[in-house]
């Protein structure tokens, strides 16, 4: 098969490594891509979002099939514009990506099908939103309906941060269009994992459970980002817990949208609190989780091109996903000024050292090749990812690696996976 994957970051730089790996590729293209894909795949110089550019190349490289990795061209309706033209995608409708390009439809659907979430209310008015915010009070969250890039959602613990929140979002507009209609939701209290399956609409496969660190900084502190960082499996999620989770949270809220008449197919991502009253969905995505992949394929013993490809065909009662037995942590390595206005064109040193080395991967997000070299041309330029039997050896193998690395400005929190550090992880 010929395959083409859209977006530039990390996630794309793992599936493609993954997808490498198959005895089905015949030629492997992303567009725009990154430094460190060039290795493994053709670069197509057609942004992410120039959906009808894309097409056109697929259609003249007679693509087998397209991957989509970022929610951007989803929401735009990438799928529903290629799938006219006859061409094979992986990925959901522009109906079914309103669940991560619309939080407010997202939290509609799990209420009217009784799905565990928090409380919420949606205001397209800034002034109706302030009076509930202190009619309810703090701690509370508020949400920008679109997307943000992961960080439209600001948790305010007092009644002036909440206020000041929504004149952000509202007044403001931080994110443009996004922030036209906001989501005000309780604080969920617990500890948040990541459910990822794969689904063709009628089956759904989970593939390793996870947890993301969105937060800037150890300790969870400081601004959210895109995430600094993932490890999988969840120690937390014990075989009980995933099948609860598909039972209360993935299979009703796909039976809910077939109700609506959208069929989802591709990766359905739920991101779920464990509070003390039973999981509760914090939002969905619709796409691989970035950087949650990059801790999950390289735990995947199975062939992805299959997979992917009865995704879209409906085929996927015929698959079980195999898992090679331990851990793997991934810890983002970004720029300097990293979630605001960031440094580039830095060289990565180091680089040539972890060729090779046991256990460990480097996946490229915000790269440039530059000669015979590699800059930073992103916020988040570097994943290190490391597998090992027991956690705690993966921990060491990621930081040992990335003491091999350096740019100006390099940034990284030092305590990835502290949940799961000692504690028992369950396949």
């Amino acid at each position: 098969m010929k395959i083409l994957v859209v977006g530039s970051g990390g996630r794309e730089h793992a599936l493609l490594w993954k997808l490498s790996q198959s005895p089905e590729i015949r030629g492997l293209y992303c567009a725009p891509g990154n430094g460190g894909i060039g290795e493994l795949a053709q670069l197509v110089d057609i942004g992410a979002e120039d959906i009808e550019s894309l097409a056109e190349f697929a259609e003249a490289k007679d693509i087998d099939l397209t991957i989509v990795g970022p929610e951007g061209p989803l929401a735009k309706g990438i799928v529903d514009i290629f799938e006219k033209r006859g061409l094979r995608i992986f990925g959901p409708t522009k109906s079914a990506a309103r669940l991560e390009s619309s939080k407010a439809f997202s939290k509609n659907l799990l209420k009217k099908y009784h799905i565990p979430t928090g409380q919420f209310a949606v205001f397209d008015d800034a002034q109706a939103a302030r009076s509930y915010v202190r009619q309810v009070g703090a701690p509370i969250v508020i949400k920008a309906d679109g997307l943000c890039g992961g960080k439209g959602t600001i948790v305010a613990h007092t009644l002036s941060e909440a206020l000041g929140a929504i004149d952000l979002l509202m007044e403001d507009r931080i994110f443009r269009q996004a922030g036209e209609r906001i989501v005000v939701e309780e604080r969920l209290v617990g500890e948040e994992v990541s459910m990822i399956v794969l689904t063709d609409g009628a089956t759904a496969i989970p593939l390793l459970t996870s947890q993301d660190h969105k937060r800037l900084l150890d300790g969870d502190k400081g601004p959210n980002t895109g995430g600094m960082g993932a490890y999988a499996p969840a120690p937390v999620v014990t075989g009980t817990l995933a099948k609860g989770l598909m039972e209360q949270v993935i299979h009703p809220t796909l039976n809910g949208l077939v109700s609506e008449g959208i069929l989802f197919k591709g990766v359905l991502y739920a991101g779920i609190m464990l509070t003390a009253d039973g999981p509760k969905v914090l939002e969905f995505n619709v796409r691989f989780g970035d950087p949650e992949i990059q801790a999950i394929l390289p735990l995947l013993k199975t062939d992805l091109v299959p997979l992917l490809d009865d995704t879209v065909e409906g085929r996927l009662s015929q698959h079980r996903c195999e898992w090679q037995a331990g851990s793997c942590v991934c810890v983002v390595l970004a720029s300097g000024g990293y979630p605001g206005e960031f440094q580039i064109g830095k060289e990565i040193r180091g680089l040539e050292r972890l060729q090779g080395r046991e256990g460990v991967l480097v996946f490229h997000a915000g790269t440039k090749r530059d000669g015979e070299r590699f800059v930073n041309w992103g916020g988040r330029a570097l994943n290190v990812v490391a597998v090992d039997d027991e956690i705690e050896g993966a921990v060491k193998r990621a930081y040992d690696a990335i003491g091999q690395l350096a740019f100006d400005g390099m940034t990284y929190r030092k305590d990835i996976a502290w949940r799961a550090l000692k504690k028992p992880v369950s396949h």
